[in-house]
């Protein structure tokens, strides 16, 4: 007789991280969250700068000055230096970040791989849509579709940082591993719509000395020095190639090796990462933000940000497209891989997390830019509707977000609780016998102290009782 099949267990959307990606996900957020703090701080700071009377003009003459070699075709203004330059640094790490995610990360498993994808490609589809519709519905420019298609963790960790919520960890997973997925195909967009010129001679010059890169990593050359003047090679054959100079850190980050081998603690991907993260997030993005977030801000510009068809249709892009795209695209993915949502969360905490999602700020505004190159009035109003979608998206997630933290609190207080003080949260020990025995003690401990106050305060009551027939009252010779 044929032994019975037994049931295979349903599938978790989105349940608890294993404990390696845990530790690497609140690493990475952790830097990040500054970042977005320092990106928020850039952003704000930008705007006084560029809206004071007496600071505009200091503005546009710092952000249009001129430096660097003619003669390598780099001399740049500063703002361009921030775009193309620093922003290098920023893809370099969004590289690294994509590379462990396809091998050692939630995309190396092909099941758990298919519902951050589709809800990213969802996340970006939608909103090209919503805007392509607005533009053609007001007769405008449908040069802008990709504007509202990027989300920016590090802006969204800064909100979350600002409103005080605690998200837990598989909803900060989903978060980061979005904006992984997002970067990549927002980086494929730079590289296939706005590239209108080819210098195929600097081109292969990239190509070669990309070869050179590689054949350094796998040969193990170590050395900043050897490294950091090629990748500034790299840069610079790839900006005059006419291909965004921002691809090269891109292509560089793919290349390292993000697994481990025999006796390594971290894979060198994962070393340099944690090295160059901080400068991303630190310097290289709240740059980027001081000179591309300064735009004009007044009563008439803020209204033909809802009139206007392109900038309308990149407000509700990012409001409306990326909350319908990505929570849509979460649940069809969910429905048709037949897996169920964690017991710990709701639908409502993904929609949430979805309209975060909806800030685009760092990319937005790096794709408005090159999308409008043109006309730069119409570049600082599509950037005015980035500013206005982003905090239209912060705003609507902040009240969604607050009705459920007393519910994250609780989830995060469970994931972090450490009762046998050993430095791993007792949720990855249940299994483990050990842990167990661990607890008996603890227990067997605080019962016998527990044992020992009883016993003491029973001895006391006694002693009490005893004393107060034979005059434990008295005053003098007298009773009481």
């Amino acid at each position: 007789m044929a032994a019975p099949r037994t049931r295979k267990a349903a599938r978790k959307a989105l349940g608890r991280l294993s404990l390696p990606e845990r530790a690497f996900v609140a690493d990475a957020l952790r830097t990040e969250t500054v970042g977005g703090v320092l990106l928020l701080l850039a952003a704000v700071a930008a705007l006084i700068w560029a809206n004071v009377p007496a600071l505009h003009h200091s503005y546009e003459t710092v952000s249009h000055f001129h430096v660097g070699p003619a003669a390598l075709g780099l001399n740049l203004s500063v703002a361009h230096w921030a775009a193309d330059g620093l922003l290098a640094v920023f893809f370099f790490v969004a590289g690294i970040e994509l590379k462990r995610e396809l091998v050692a990360g939630d995309l190396r498993d092909p099941r758990a791989a298919v519902l951050p994808v589709v809800a990213a490609l969802c996340g970006m589809a939608v909103p090209a849509l919503v805007y392509t519709l607005t533009t053609l519905t007001g007769h405008g420019s449908t040069q802008g579709w990709a504007v509202p298609t990027a989300t920016d963790i590090a802006f969204a960790l800064a909100v979350l940082a600002v409103i005080g919520t605690s998200l837990p960890g598989s909803l900060r997973a989903f978060l980061l591993t979005l904006a992984v997925v997002d970067d990549l195909f927002a980086i494929l967009i730079i590289a296939i719509f706005f590239t209108d010129r080819l210098n195929f001679a600097a081109l292969g010059g990239a190509a070669a000395a990309l070869v050179v890169f590689w054949l350094l990593l796998r040969k193990g050359v170590r050395g900043w020095y050897v490294y950091v003047p090629l990748a500034v090679v790299i840069w610079a054959l790839m900006y005059n190639s006419g291909v965004h100079a921002t691809i090269a850190g891109v292509a560089m980050g793919l290349m390292l090796r993000c697994t481990t081998r025999e006796g390594e603690q971290h894979s060198p991907g994962e070393h340099i990462e944690h090295l160059v993260r901080p400068l991303s997030a630190g310097l290289a993005v709240p740059m980027f933000a001081l000179f591309s977030a300064g735009v004009a801000v007044s009563g008439g510009a803020l209204g033909d940000v809802f009139t206007k068809p392109e900038t309308l249709g990149v407000v509700l892009g990012l409001v409306l497209g990326k909350t319908i795209g990505i929570f849509g695209g979460t649940w069809l993915a969910a429905r048709f891989t037949r897996a169920s949502l964690s017991e710990d969360l709701a639908w409502a905490d993904v929609f949430a997390v979805a309209c975060l999602a909806g800030i685009g700020f760092t990319v937005s505004l790096l794709i408005g830019e090159l999308a409008f190159a043109g006309d730069a009035v119409l570049t600082d109003e599509v950037k005015a509707s980035v500013l206005s979608g982003s905090l239209i998206a912060a705003l609507s997630a902040t009240v969604l977000l607050k009705i459920r933290n007393a519910t994250y609190r609780r989830l995060c207080e469970e994931e972090d609780r450490d009762d046998d003080r050993d430095g791993i949260p007792d949720v990855y020990e249940q299994d483990d016998p050990a842990y167990h025995l661990r607890m008996a003690e603890i227990h067997e401990r605080k019962a016998a102290e527990h044992r020992r106050i009883a016993a003491e305060r029973a001895a006391a009551a006694r002693h009490g009782l005893q004393e107060v027939p034979g005059g434990a009252g008295e005053e003098g010779e007298r009773p009481a």
